[in-house]
């Protein structure tokens, strides 16, 4: 156990999240993301019983978002002609002001499938048992400077 590390983090999560470097991205996936397919060259850690938001805000906590490009996250784009609301974006939106003093500045949208080939190059995927529909969230790792 350690002081001040939200319980959520797992030490093989932690752990990985201490190896990344600045510019290394995780997506923190939903249930429905093809976590192991798409995870062939990174990491992927197993954190079925939670859903996004919670460690979303976890993460932030120990991980500083990217200063360097425009949109240290990013979000997979609801496709065309599919009829889906997406209040959780809301949600992230809410835990990232909490940690960015930019606030929803930080946040851009990814489309579908160029969303899965950025997955495909990423430090670490971490997989949830998030229901809710376009819920992935993929995050740049800035620079720790305290």
């Amino acid at each position: 156990m350690l002081k001040g590390i939200p319980k959520i983090l797992s030490p093989e999560l932690l752990k990985v999240l201490a190896e990344m470097g600045h510019s290394d991205r995780l997506v923190i996936s939903d249930g429905n993301f093809p976590a192991e397919s798409m995870g062939k060259d990174a990491i992927v850690i197993r954190c079925d019983g939670h859903g996004v938001p919670e460690l979303l805000d976890a993460i932030l906590q120990v991980f500083p978002l990217d200063t360097y490009v425009e949109h240290p996250v990013n979000l997979m784009e609801v496709m065309p002609g599919d009829d889906v609301e997406t209040p959780i974006w809301d949600i992230y939106k809410e835990i990232i002001r909490k940690y960015d003093d930019r606030g929803d500045a930080v946040v851009g949208n990814i489309e579908r499938f160029a969303f899965y080939e950025e997955a495909k190059k990423v430090y670490a995927i971490i997989a949830t048992g998030e229901s809710a529909l376009y819920a992935n969230i993929m995050l740049q790792k800035g620079v720790v400077t305290d």
